[in-house]
């Protein structure tokens, strides 16, 4: 049996005439964390959008335990929808509800447990990310970090197989980022999720991830371990790793020449 929980295969996927994807690749095995990164723009967080069923390829194929997303009915995709957390950009937790009706949420839509099953449940996951003093509190009173760290008590509340990431350490503190890493790699490895990350962050995603993806130019540009990536030759990924401005990704944007535009 395969250790692939996510098989994505010659993935294509384009809005109107303008390709995105031109034929990606991708596994994701199952008690692994993997990482999705590259330039802005490049397609990353879509990949998660067509996981999740939200979207649908123009040709290739998404499967989830063997399944392909985009062959199922509405049914189906809540079914697969059921196995994933998603930890969104920014959190993006229901301001009108406190930390504890955020948690309880997804555990009140999705299943029948009875108010004292899901007081334990909520309380659990809060302790898990360190925020069970903070129930109490509306999403207006949270920090940035602790902000994150319930929406990924959110994001495992119903214990998902899969749990996707979408830029999970943007606009956090040094301290708060290391929390959230050591959060992610902990909870995917007491669950034994399969974790995916969409992130720009390379030292802090090197630190924990077990494989990463480089997406360039609608291509796996590049593919490996963390330690096989940072010994990689590749120009695109040492210009990215190391950040440095000159290298195959431009700074300008194609254009006409400077004089042309200003005849105009």
């Amino acid at each position: 049996m395969s250790d692939n929980l996510i098989n994505i295969e010659n993935l294509t996927f384009g809005y109107g005439k303008e390709l995105l994807h031109k034929g990606i690749n991708m596994q994701f095995q199952k008690g692994k964390v993997s990482a999705i990164m590259g330039g802005s723009g490049s397609g990353k967080t879509t990949i998660l959008k067509l996981i999740g069923g939200q979207i649908k390829p123009n040709s290739g194929s998404v499967s989830i335990d063997g399944q392909v997303v985009h062959d199922q009915n509405l049914s189906g995709i809540y079914q697969l929808r059921r196995k994933m957390g998603m930890l969104f950009q920014h959190g993006a937790l229901f301001t009108d509800l406190s930390v504890y009706e955020n948690v309880a949420f997804p555990m009140r839509e999705h299943t029948d447990l009875p108010e004292n099953i899901i007081k334990d449940l909520v309380l659990m996951k809060l302790n898990a990310v360190g925020l069970r003093g903070s129930y109490k509190l509306m999403p207006t009173e949270l920090s940035g970090g602790m902000a994150r760290r319930v929406a990924l008590a959110r994001a495992i509340a119903l214990d998902p197989d899969i749990i996707m990431y979408d830029e999970p350490f943007a606009g956090l503190d040094p301290i708060s980022m290391a929390v959230i890493c050591d959060l992610i790699r902990t909870l995917n490895d007491a669950l034994g999720a399969t974790s995916i990350i969409v992130t720009h962050d390379v030292a802090e995603t090197f630190s924990f991830a077990d494989y990463i993806y480089f997406v360039a130019d609608g291509v796996v540009a590049a593919e490996g371990s963390p330690k096989q990536l940072m010994a990689s030759k590749l120009p695109f990924v040492k210009q990215f790793i190391h950040s440095e401005k000159d290298g195959p990704v431009p700074f300008h944007v194609a254009a006409p020449s400077y004089n042309s535009d200003l005849a105009l």
